[in-house]
């Protein structure tokens, strides 16, 4: 008989489609994608209209700064140094800015509501581990080991300690002090711009978080990338994701 190239102690790998993300989910999260990305372009122009940076709560050109961003303006009374300006698209930028963030704030609430009623973030995101067996699962990922086969389209413990700070705290912290830059928001609501020490203060550690979240958004992307970027990427489309199991 001709040998079939199989033995029958050999495993055969089955690959079968397992639930991974629900509608919910996958909705919010290309939802918030694109109001991120319409808060990073329309926050990237307005800071070009004022590349200056103070802290309290007054600060105009007549003012010395604190740190200045070392681009052209887009005013020409903002001095930076070039002898051009940039073109204004100041109008713009800020209603597309306000409106991107009302719209990330409703998601955000539906997000959470709904994952704390389905037990998202406890089934989902908070580490499996505790004690030592935390640390060292968070040393191996740190140090980029191999994950098993059941994390490979899993979080991490390292994914899910990034997206709870960014859930419940950055995120939370650039809408307050994003609030705290609104004139109308404060002469209702005073606490929210003395709280931070000024409106000035506010924007320049309203800076500093978004950069955080770029910083967090190149990292997210580069282990989704790692991770397996089509599997992860269909994950998120149609909420399936491809398992691989050795069967006898």
């Amino acid at each position: 008989m001709a040998d079939s190239g199989l033995s029958l102690d050999e495993n055969v790998r089955v690959y079968t489609d397992v639930p991974r993300h629900s509608a919910l989910v996958r909705v919010t999260h290309w939802l918030t994608s694109l109001c991120v990305l319409a808060l990073l372009l329309s926050g990237i122009e307005i800071l070009i209209s004022h590349p200056r940076f103070y802290w309290g709560e007054t600060g105009t050109v007549m003012t010395p700064s604190l740190f200045d961003i070392p681009i052209p303006a887009s005013r020409p009374w903002v001095k930076t140094g070039y002898g051009f300006v940039l073109p204004d698209q100041n109008g713009w930028s800020r209603n597309l800015h306000f409106e991107a963030a009302w719209i990330i704030v409703l998601t955000g609430l539906v997000y959470v509501i709904s994952s704390l009623r389905a037990r998202h973030f406890r089934k989902h995101l908070l580490p499996g581990s505790t004690g030592s067996a935390f640390w060292k699962d968070v040393a191996n990922h740190l140090r980029f080991r191999p994950t098993d086969a059941a994390e490979a389209w899993s979080y991490n413990v390292v994914q899910r300690l990034a997206y709870l700070v960014v859930i419940f705290a950055l995120v939370p912290f650039l809408i307050w002090t994003g609030l705290a830059m609104s004139p109308a928001l404060v002469s209702v609501f005073p606490f929210l711009v003395t709280a931070v020490g000024g409106q000035q203060s506010a924007r320049t550690i309203h800076f500093f978080l978004s950069l955080l979240l770029v910083l967090f958004l190149v990292v997210h992307i580069a282990m989704v990338w790692r991770a397996g970027f089509r599997n992860r990427m269909r994950a998120m489309i149609t909420g399936r994701v491809v398992s691989q199991k050795d069967h006898p």
